[in-house]
């Protein structure tokens, strides 16, 4: 006969399988059904919109496409028509919006870490005046949403582009400065957090061998703190990725500047069929999960673990 603790400790083993497959399905099934939406044609959808699991030959039809990029046939139009993911790329301008959201994403990474990893190390290492007002403003400022910021940097940049006279609004590069105010502050509050847990005795050590302040950065505190900057990095870039309110306030004037969240914007209308908005939104997503995946062994992976023992 089981004991009263047996029986509360299956029952828990229960609840928790139950709830973790509740929250799967939860989070992944919007996911499927966009998949499940993005690779029917339009008609089908209308015809029978519960359909849960697309057709084989609607995956054949919408996959087809990627047999014609080295070679071209007569049926090759004919499976381009078909295809969610080719208007989408080619009609809608796709493949521009993919190649702006990559650059702004990659040079905001590069520049938040670039000013973080610094940042974060003076205010958790160095002694200055201002320290602890420095460290609480960086809360502070994390804390303010996007849309307090926005209109004071709209202003900003209208400014700045009349006193020098040159066109910043629609620039994709002077936007990825304006980025940094949703970034930087993520990027050192994070580190601001990590850094701490890094041994002083390492970088004590290699100051006495004679290395200087950033000899120790590169050398000791970075490679000590690749997962957290594989974090910060994955988490700037999901942020660069996705932002839409400062690509409309600044990018939305010159559309072959535009990023995915705009793209993905114009493919909510009432003229567009909702199979193209599920394959923006595939798009749009697969990046984002297949880096999270390739990031995730520096994000389990703790490198001071065991460097000093004591």
């Amino acid at each position: 006969m089981w004991s009263r603790e047996t029986i509360e400790w299956r029952l828990w083993r229960v609840f928790r399988v139950l709830s973790i497959l509740f929250f799967v399905v939860i989070t992944a099934f919007p996911f499927y059904w966009m998949l499940n939406l993005s690779f029917r044609p339009f008609g089908d959808v209308l015809l029978n919109p519960l359909r849960w699991v697309p057709r084989i030959e609607d995956i054949r039809a919408a996959l087809a496409p990627i047999g014609c990029i080295w070679h071209t046939a007569p049926q090759c139009e004919a499976a381009i028509r078909n295809s969610s993911y080719v208007a989408v790329l080619v009609e809608y301008g796709f493949l521009t919006y993919i190649r702006n959201s990559t650059i702004v994403s990659l040079l905001t990474v590069t520049l938040t870490l670039l000013f973080a990893i610094p940042g974060a190390y003076a205010v958790t290492r160095l002694d200055f005046r201002g320290r602890n007002t420095l460290s609480w403003g960086i809360l502070l400022i994390y804390m303010f949403p996007a849309i307090v910021l926005g209109i004071p940097l709209f202003v900003f940049f209208v400014r700045i582009q009349h006193a020098l006279g040159i066109r910043l609004r629609g620039n994709l590069y002077a936007v990825t400065v304006i980025y940094l105010a949703s970034t930087l502050p993520v990027a050192l509050y994070m580190l601001r957090s990590y850094f701490p847990t890094i041994p002083r005795d390492l970088e004590e050590a290699a100051l006495i061998d004679g290395c200087n302040r950033l000899e120790v950065i590169w050398r000791i505190t970075i490679p000590l703190a690749v997962p957290a900057i594989a974090t910060v990095a994955l988490y700037t870039f999901m942020i660069a990725w996705n932002e839409f309110l400062y690509a409309l306030l600044f990018l939305v004037e010159h559309q072959p500047a535009w990023t995915l969240p705009l793209g993905l914007q114009q493919l909510d209308s009432q003229e567009v069929p909702r199979t193209f908005l599920m394959a923006g939104s595939v798009i749009i997503t697969v990046p984002i999960i297949v880096i999270f995946f390739f990031f995730e062994r520096f994000l389990t992976r703790g490198l001071t673990a065991g460097a000093v023992k004591g």
